[in-house]
């Protein structure tokens, strides 16, 4: 099975979903070739710089700009028919790439992508089977195309919503975001934290996506300034600033702190972790559910973010915490509330698709096959 994965770099996520899919294929089909596309970088390296640096400037500088965008971009249709064009535009250079490659299908986790792709389909001039998956979870119009033989989306609710806007049902697969297959493999929270010279206590993990955006400085200080005996793990992502920033802030405690950067080994801490603390993105999101983490929210950006969080909240596996809440406060109510932190990680265990990659890759083996 030979699989081109196209994807934009707006964020992590939807990379990463590509990634941890990718991983699938090649254990099961060693021989297989898998192609990971950066598709803006590909295609135009100035729509690249335009719009996914223009994108982060924005969510960095004036999130509430982005979410006006984002919201209107649900309502009016020619903010649509602009993308839609911008992605004609672009197509032929994809067109190439799929003549060269000779996928037996086509991925694309970001609508950007699938715009050209249904484009090229619709003019005939490719048939490959191809695939959307939904990093988020929630629906948006940018996904709404023609030619597509399959939707994977993270809940019911999401398939249901698509099916009202006109999605055919037997096209949308609630299967779930797929995660890497290492938070598959959990370890006990004793046998992690040793691993990682923590104690045997309640243990945060507080993350600000790879970029390191939101209040996670703020957030940070307030859980150092506790008086609770706790320990915490901070990730500051690719934000080398921020990571000095958070070595500095003071611990009147003397709690147990670990600050990394970059990291590649979120599996483990979340394993070592009783709570993460966390930005809402979609993968994010979707690995603190496989390891039944009860999240507690921080900072989302207007769009996409906030539905997410609002998912998490209404279904009971999560809370927000907003600027001006107390810490200490929050914890008495959900930590020390054994029935409702459980409630939690019970809501966190129903949400979860740990077989996501799995069920993705048997529908992927049904629409190659069904293609010849």
């Amino acid at each position: 099975m030979d699989v081109l994965f196209l994807s934009i770099s707006m964020g992590a996520g939807h990379l990463m979903a590509a990634k941890a899919l990718k991983e699938y294929i090649s254990w099961k089909y060693p021989s297989s070739r898998c192609l990971v596309i950066d598709t803006f970088k590909y295609v135009s390296p100035l729509a690249h710089k335009l719009i996914v640096d223009g994108y982060l400037n924005t969510i960095k500088c004036n999130p509430k700009i982005y979410g006006q965008i984002y919201n209107l971009s649900e309502r009016n249709k020619y903010i649509n028919k602009l993308s839609e064009l911008m992605g004609i535009m672009l197509s032929h250079k994809i067109e190439r790439l799929i003549c060269k490659f000779k996928p037996s299908i086509i991925v694309c986790t970001h609508p950007f992508p699938l715009q050209m792709i249904s484009y090229l389909k619709m003019k005939s001039k490719i048939s490959i089977p191809t695939m959307a998956i939904l990093t988020d979870y929630v629906n948006h119009p940018l996904w709404f195309h023609r030619n597509i033989e399959a939707f994977i989306v993270g809940h019911d609710y999401i398939k249901k919503d698509m099916i009202r806007c006109g999605i055919p049902e037997k096209s949308i697969f609630s299967y779930g975001i797929p995660v890497s297959p290492i938070f598959l493999n959990k370890k006990d929270k004793k046998t992690a934290r040793l691993q990682l010279s923590l104690d045997n206590k309640l243990t945060v993990l507080i993350m600000g996506g790879s970029l390191g955006f939101g209040d996670l400085e703020q957030t940070f200080f307030k859980f150092t300034q506790i008086f609770r005996d706790i320990q915490i793990i901070v990730v500051a992502g690719k934000n080398k600033k921020l990571k000095k920033s958070l070595e500095k802030i003071s611990n009147p405690y003397g709690k147990k702190i670990k600050v990394l950067g970059h990291v590649d080994n979120v599996s483990q801490l979340m394993d070592a972790s009783d709570i993460v603390v966390t930005k809402p993105g979609g993968m994010t999101i979707s690995e603190a559910l496989v390891k039944e983490l009860p999240l507690f929210i921080i900072s989302p950006i207007p769009g996409q973010e906030e539905r997410n969080a609002n998912f998490i909240v209404t279904s009971g596996a999560g809370i927000m915490i907003q600027k001006n809440d107390h810490i200490e406060n929050i914890l008495c109510q959900v930590v020390d509330n054994c029935i409702r932190f459980n409630h939690m990680k019970q809501m966190t265990k129903n949400l979860s698709k740990p077989s996501s990659g799995e069920d993705i890759l048997q529908l992927m083996e049904k629409l190659v096959s069904s293609s010849y």
